[in-house]
C-alpha cells in the first residue's frame, strides 16, 4: 500500500500541471487570437479544478498507475474555443491546436533542467522529487505525441484540417465525432482482439511510445543529463 502511493505521490503532480497548463495554452492562444470563449468561462487559470475530467484525468491514469500498464493514458476537461470567433478562422485554428502539444514540449525540457536543481531539496526528499520530474518528462511527452495524431478530435486532427485542401479538410473534421472512438478501438480492443489470436498489435507503442522514447533520450542530451 505504501509502494502504490508512493508511486501515485510521484505522478499526480505532473499529470496536474501537464493537462493544466495544456489546456490553458490553448485557450489562452484562442483569446490572444480573437475568441474569448475560454477565457469568459475561467478557463484560461492555472487552476487544475477548471480543467479536470473526472474519469479522463483522475480514474482512467490512476487504475494504469495501479494495474501497472506499460503506458499512461488520460485527458481533461477539452477548452471551449468558437474557431469562427477567430480572425483568420482555418489558420488560427492550427495555432491554437498546436498551443497545447507545444506547451508539454516546453514543460519536457524545463523538466529535464530542473533535474539538475533537485540537489536542493533534503536529501530524502531529492529521489522524489527526482522522480517527479522525470514523471513530467514522460506525461508531457505522451501528452504532446498523442494529441498530434492528425485525427479529430486530437490537437493534430485540427492542425490537418486547417493545412488540409478542400475537400480533404471537410471529410477529415467530419471524423470528428467518431474520432475518439476509432482511437479507442485502435488502442485498447483491437491489441486484445490481436493478442487473442497470437497478433502483435500495438498502436500506441508504434505511435507514441517509439517518438517518446525517442524524445525523452535528446532532451536528456540537450539538458545535460546524459
Amino acid at each position: 500500500m505504501v509502494e502504490i502511493g508512493y508511486l501515485v505521490s510521484t505522478w499526480l503532480f505532473p499529470v496536474l500541471v501537464a493537462i493544466t497548463l495544456h489546456e490553458a495554452a490553448h485557450g489562452y492562444v484562442a483569446w490572444q487570437l480573437g475568441d474569448s470563449t475560454a477565457k469568459l468561462q475561467g478557463r484560461v487559470t492555472f487552476n487544475p479544478l477548471k480543467h479536470i475530467d473526472p474519469v479522463g484525468t483522475l480514474l482512467l491514469p490512476g487504475l494504469l498507475i495501479l494495474i501497472r500498464a506499460p503506458f499512461l493514458f488520460g485527458f481533461a476537461k477539452p477548452v471551449p474555443i468558437n474557431f469562427m470567433k477567430l480572425r483568420n478562422p482555418r489558420r488560427d485554428m492550427v495555432w491554437v491546436a498546436l498551443a497545447g502539444p507545444g506547451m508539454n514540449l516546453v514543460l519536457a525540457l524545463v523538466s529535464a533542467f530542473l533535474v539538475h536543481f533537485a540537489v536542493l531539496a533534503p536529501s530524502f526528499l531529492e529521489p522524489w522529487v527526482v522522480q517527479n520530474l522525470v514523471n513530467s518528462i514522460l506525461i508531457n511527452l505522451v501528452l504532446a505525441i498523442f494529441n498530434l495524431i492528425p485525427l479529430p478530435p486530437l490537437d493534430g486532427g485540427r492542425v490537418a484540417v486547417g493545412l488540409l485542401p478542400h475537400p480533404w479538410s471537410s471529410l477529415l473534421a467530419r471524423t470528428e465525432r467518431y474520432g475518439l472512438l476509432v482511437l479507442i478501438g485502435l488502442i485498447f480492443i483491437v491489441p486484445l482482439i490481436a493478442g487473442e489470436v497470437g497478433i502483435e498489435f500495438n498502436l500506441f507503442v508504434w505511435l507514441v511510445g517509439v517518438p517518446v522514447e525517442a524524445l525523452f533520450n535528446l532532451i536528456a542530451v540537450v539538458a545535460g543529463l546524459r
